[in-house]
């Protein structure tokens, strides 16, 4: 089944997306998602210029072979664009062959392990009672698992808190790059952060009690030992997991934090390869793996990373933001759906326009997602959609310190 043509299609309806679709001569077509926040086209370019000449002609049943002609080929490996590209492809050719077996694509990954994807949702406020209220919206909408994210008094920006203003004068609504000329700065306080969120959090259980699974995402920035402190502080009030606590490319960083917490660590979603992982796995450093199927090499990868940590009983928390594309949304649950080592998916819902270019066949009921039983991954672009919605350059925020030094956003 010969790859006879193969598209990006770079289109931003609520956000900007970059999809690749390929087609075979049988007139198949498979859809990959390689958006990456903030440097889209980079990945375009990527496709463009040097993977999709490399496509045509090639057996669209070789799935393994194509991974790796893609990734060894290049000599340059890793780094996110290449890993999004690869991803876009590989999730491409998934979804060709399942729609050749006439099956979901989770039946040929060896058939369902549950009958639904437990999701969480994002509540924030800017004060208690909003953060409340956002709660008890969440709740309403079926979520069942609730990530808490709050503004800090004296801080005049915070990531994952959408009643704050962006600096285009659009909420933030959790997708935060904006469309402006320059990325937006904003200002961080890590002192002041530890000081306010264990009372946050201890409000939170007592307002809505034990049983409900809390998340927080502490967004890479803080230092280990700082982060130790953090995961000590919340124990009381026995978070799902505390996720991103310290920048985690140095991988050791995390046997200080995890020497003075039990609070469960999730980390990833910043990371590439399973190399990325190799001592926080092999260690048990982390419970939870958040890396997207997106930006970590597509199913073909994030399976074999998953497998790896299953070993050592670490939990699938995959990556699930608003720019990730259903594409790449719908291929995480599929592998959600077929793994063992399932722990939670991130959920968030796309905007109207969005759900217009994406055509998807995946379900939200009861805190549960499911993929649908459409053959393939279940997701169909509208092309004339996509195209009245043309690409805007937008950039994710960055943090400075009040003495005006950088730092991790």
């Amino acid at each position: 089944m010969k790859i006879v043509a193969a598209d990006v299609i770079v289109s931003s309806p609520d956000r900007n997306f970059v999809t690749l679709k390929i087609t075979t001569e049988d007139g198949i077509t498979g859809l990959g998602d390689g958006t990456l926040n903030g440097r889209e086209l980079s990945v375009a370019s990527y496709l463009r210029d040097h993977v999709v000449p490399l496509l045509i002609g090639r057996d669209a049943h070789n799935i393994e072979d194509a991974w790796q002609f893609l990734y060894r080929s290049a000599y340059w490996r890793r780094g996110p664009v290449t890993m999004a590209a690869i991803a876009a492809v590989d999730v491409a050719l998934w979804d060709i062959k399942a729609k050749a077996a006439g099956m979901p694509l989770y039946q040929l990954l060896g058939g369902a392990s549950r009958t639904g994807i437990m999701a969480y949702g994002h509540a924030s406020g800017r004060d208690l009672p909003e953060l409340f209220d956002s709660i008890r919206a969440h709740l309403e909408q079926g979520y069942r698992s609730i990530r808490v994210q709050t503004s800090v008094p004296g801080i005049n920006a915070v990531y994952g808190v959408a009643a704050q203003p962006a600096a285009d004068g659009k909420r933030y609504d959790y997708e935060p790059a904006q469309r402006i000329p320059l990325p937006a700065e904003e200002d961080w306080d890590t002192r002041a952060y530890l000081r306010h969120l264990p009372g946050v959090f201890e409000a939170v259980r007592a307002e809505f009690g034990p049983e409900l699974p809390l998340l927080h995402d502490g967004h890479h920035r803080m230092t280990p030992i700082q982060a130790a402190k953090l995961g000590k502080a919340l124990e009381p009030y026995d978070l799902f997991w505390l996720e991103d606590c310290t920048p985690a490319e140095n991988q050791e960083a995390l046997r200080l934090v995890r020497h003075h917490t039990t609070t469960p660590l999730a980390i990833g979603e910043i990371f590439n390869t399973v190399w990325d992982y190799q001592t926080l796995i092999r260690e048990q450093l982390i419970d939870y793996v958040r890396s997207a199927v997106t930006h970590t090499g597509g199913i073909t990868a994030m399976r074999k990373l998953l497998d790896f940590a299953a070993q050592y009983q670490i939990k699938s928390g995959i990556h699930g933001p608003t720019d990730i594309s259903p594409v790449g949304m719908a291929a995480a649950l599929h592998l959600d759906l077929a793994i063992h080592n399932f722990g939670i998916q991130e959920y968030m819902r796309h905007g109207p326009l969005t759900n217009e270019v994406f055509r998807q066949s995946f379900t939200f009921v009861d805190g549960y997602l499911h993929p649908g039983e459409q053959p393939g991954i279940g997701v169909e672009l509208d092309e004339e959609a996509a195209a009245r919605f043309p690409y805007q350059p937008a950039y994710l925020p960055f943090n400075r310190l009040k003495d005006g030094t950088v730092h991790d956003w």
